[in-house]
């Protein structure tokens, strides 16, 4: 016997506020609900997608009193493409959104508000995008073969042409890939492609889980060449990745820091920022909320490839990086050498599980950078006191996890939360990328 699938009601609902991740909440019959696509004071038909104990889940059919920041997103995939979230907002909204949610999350989690907000860093909201991994799959029913981002509340792809976000080189491309993908005598071996771009070269990484025929490869090599993308080949790990065109042995792209003169090279699958602009005005903002001088010694926690270690050379007597990768402790010794920095050092450890006894951990640093991934440092901050910084400037791509660390660094630790305030690293995203300063 088959089960019937569940028929969920449309509803109408009143929206009066907007989630930390930019949905809609309104509510039905004591229950909150969270509406895809809505926005706050606006009246809308929804159907609801999925129940929950708690809480109700809904995507926006119909739009019967729009808000006054209601704007016509740029691209005509928005709604059903899961790559961006809030295209529906206008962009002056967007960053307003984001900062009420970093000072909420501050106060609500960290119990703490900074003493001055930082104005909004934003530069251009499209073709900002130089990171990405784009999901390709061949859809039976359709007869054709999709690259593109997972349509939203879905695991499907979404049938694009073009994305905006994206950088143009690969944005305007989308279709001429799913072409050639499909081209190939093992299309169905290939489930993604990761996008990296540098200053000067974009790389399309093929992922493909048999060996491809040699015939699919010259296919890719001349699609390279004809599109100058660098293509490289990602088998099942742990067999190494391989580029294809050119086929110079070169495996690095790089981009400049201008306002330092400094070059930096990277692996493609390596860490990097997908915003080149904002990283630029990230990094300046943070050398000047830290405010180093030739006398003092500074401590960069998750440093990667030395993007802010670098820079930060330039004003200081010494810098030490902190990586749990080697092979990122590696490439940032390199661009250190290849820019004649040698105020820096690098050293491998895992800052999630700190050792005492490590010989960097023996110093003390007139001032601390960090910029940890989603989860935060809590576990490397109850080392501070040892280190006796005055200042530390923390950048964060998670706010929740920025104001847990945040309550530490006040209330167990004696530090004054002086400044805070987004850089709009994702726009269109309700993803937040923010910067704070604490002083002893």
């Amino acid at each position: 016997m088959t089960r019937k699938k569940k028929v969920f009601p449309e509803i109408t609902l009143e929206i009066n506020a907007l989630s930390h991740d930019g949905r809609g909440i309104g509510n039905v019959d004591g229950k909150t609900t969270f509406v895809h696509g809505a926005l706050i004071g606006e009246k809308v038909l929804c159907k609801v997608v999925k129940q929950h104990r708690r809480y109700t889940e809904a995507k926006t059919l119909e739009v019967i009193t729009p808000s006054e920041i209601r704007t016509s997103p740029t691209c005509k995939h928005f709604g059903i493409c899961g790559g961006c979230s809030m295209q529906h907002m206008a962009v002056a909204s967007q960053l307003a959104f984001k900062q009420q949610t970093l000072l909420e999350q501050l106060k609500h989690f960290g119990h703490v508000s900074p003493e001055e907000i930082l104005p909004t860093i934003s530069g251009n909201p499209l073709g900002y995008r130089k990171k990405a991994r784009l999901g390709v799959r061949y859809v039976e029913k359709k007869g054709k073969l999709f690259v593109g981002f997972r349509e939203k509340l879905s695991n499907f792809l979404t049938d694009i042409d073009e994305c905006p976000v994206l950088h143009q080189s690969v944005g305007t491309k989308i279709n001429d890939l799913s072409e050639l993908i499909q081209s190939l005598s093992q299309y169905l071996q290939i489930p993604q492609i990761e996008v990296a771009i540098g200053d000067n070269v974009t790389a399309l990484i093929i992922r493909h889980l048999e060996p491809l025929h040699p015939d699919d490869e010259t296919k890719l090599s001349a699609f390279g060449k004809m599109h100058q993308f660098h293509i490289y080949l990602q088998p099942n790990p742990p067999l190494p990745l391989r580029k294809i065109w050119p086929d110079d042995g070169i495996f690095e792209l790089q981009y400049r820091l201008h306002d330092y003169d400094i070059d930096f090279s990277f692996h493609p699958l390596s860490f990097t920022q997908v915003n080149s602009e904002m990283n630029r005005e990230m990094v300046k903002k943070a050398i000047e909320l830290l405010a180093p001088n030739q006398n003092e010694s500074v401590l960069d926690l998750f440093c990667g490839l030395g993007n802010f270690t670098l820079p930060l050379a330039k004003y200081s007597k010494n810098v030490i990086g902190i990586e749990g990768s080697m092979e990122m402790v590696k490439c940032a010794t390199e661009n250190a050498l290849k820019n004649q920095i040698t105020n820096a050092s690098f050293y491998a450890a895992n800052l999630m599980k700190p050792d005492i006894n490590d010989a960097w951990m023996q110093n003390t640093f007139d001032k601390i950078l960090l910029d940890p991934p989603r989860a935060g440092a809590k576990e490397i901050i109850p080392f501070f006191p040892k280190f006796n910084a005055k200042k530390i400037v923390y950048v964060s791509c998670n706010p929740a996890t920025l104001a847990r660390d945040a309550n530490i660094l006040v209330a167990e630790l004696g530090y004054q939360l002086k400044k805070a305030g987004i850089i709009n690293m994702f726009p269109h995203t309700s993803h937040i990328e923010a910067i704070a300063l604490f002083e002893k």
